[in-house]
């Protein structure tokens, strides 16, 4: 069984993603362009366990199906 993805871009408050070898909730996320990169459009991703990180829009994110998180 494979699970699913999803681009960051698409991302919302409460998914729940696999992000360094454990699940983390979305706990706020903010859209950028990053003009060190030539314009890439970033999520900002804040996790509800602390700390936050960021992606390019198009990166595809391990999504937990939400009948396993509640």
């Amino acid at each position: 069984m494979s699970l699913p993805t999803k681009p960051a871009t698409f991302l919302r408050r409460d998914d729940v993603i696999g992000y360094e070898g454990r699940w983390r909730r979305v706990r706020a996320l903010t859209r950028q362009t990053d003009t060190l990169e030539g314009e890439v459009v970033v999520v900002a991703v804040a996790w509800e366990e602390g700390g936050f990180d960021r992606f390019p829009a198009e990166a595809e994110l391990l999504l937990k199906p939400a009948a396993e998180h509640g």
